[in-house]
């Protein structure tokens, strides 16, 4: 988490801190799967709640299910604001915040009357998958790509922005070419038109008239299946940068100044010169024992 949260006391605030709020320990990370799952479960639950057929033959069953994960949820919610010192501080950060929202709306259709419809929000509690990502901080591949996804994000940035242009000046153009009557009756409806004609969806529900618009239409599909490997590209290109700086090392061999050796490397690869200049060569020490002593 980006803000600092500390336990309450020593002892067993501690503890449950460490075990609810950390993805170091094996309870920690068994905590972190084991809500995952209940998260999975209840968001399930509710989407086929919303199914008539499963509403009307299990009903009952998803009810008491929901009221289960409520409970299940609140209790949760309360003993991490327990093994809090500041429980305010993490009240208002985004995990605070969706944690509230995962229990609030089934609570409120008890105490408050006509709520019912607020029930429906429960599908935000979703949104507490974004714990796993704490999990991934542990795992190397998942660092790896994270970082190759940080580096690129500018480039990736600008690329959206160029197409965002793009979008534009197509729009303007065809609003411009095309009547209201084939479906561009605005810039934005256009530029709707544009983005589903350059990723070749093709809905079809506003389709160029005229001879010209048609002729755009293919130059504009045509540019997006060039663009859509750019992005694709500066990220795997980020992702084998990250790949290469963590296998190698840039520190020079000290014998020859060859780079880039792998950083379990004992021995550059060119001249066979010790890496480790913290420490002494264990040829040295062999060709020591071995050189005859003078009488």
């Amino acid at each position: 988490m980006n803000f600092h949260l500390t336990p309450g006391s020593e002892g067993l605030r501690t503890r449950l801190f460490h075990i609810i709020f950390e993805s170091d320990t094996p309870g920690a990370k068994a905590f972190d799967i084991a809500l995952i799952a209940a998260i999975l479960l209840s968001v399930a639950v509710i989407m086929l709640g919303s199914v008539e057929s499963y509403a009307e033959r299990y009903g009952e069953l998803f009810f008491y299910l929901e009221w289960a994960f409520t409970l299940l949820f609140s209790i949760e919610l309360l003993l991490r604001i327990y093994c809090l010192e500041k429980p305010t501080l993490y009240l208002r950060s985004f995990y605070g915040i969706v944690d509230l929202i995962a229990v609030l709306p089934t609570w409120l259709v008890l105490l408050v009357p006509g709520a019912h419809g607020l029930v429906i929000v429960r599908l935000l509690r979703v949104l507490r998958i974004f714990r796993i990502l704490r999990l991934m901080e542990f795992v190397g591949e998942a660092r790896l790509l994270m970082d190759a996804l940080k580096r690129s994000m500018r480039q990736i940035l600008l690329f959206f922005s160029a197409i965002l242009m793009v979008i534009t000046l197509f729009a303007a153009l065809m609003y411009t070419i095309e009547s209201p009557e084939a479906g561009f009756t605005s810039i934005p409806m256009s530029m709707y038109w544009a983005i589903v004609s350059m990723t070749t969806v093709g809905y079809g529900d506003i389709v160029p008239a005229t001879s010209l618009g048609k002729s755009i239409t293919v130059v504009l599909m045509l540019l997006g299946y060039s663009i859509i490997a750019v992005p694709t590209g500066v990220f795997s290109a980020q992702v084998i940068r990250s790949i290469r700086e963590e296998r190698y090392s840039d520190e020079a061999c000290p014998g020859c100044g060859h780079e880039r050796h792998e950083k379990r490397a004992r021995y550059c690869l060119r001249c066979g010169t010790w890496l480790d200049e913290d420490s002494e060569d264990p040829r040295k020490k062999d060709a020591d024992k071995n050189t005859p002593q003078d009488s």
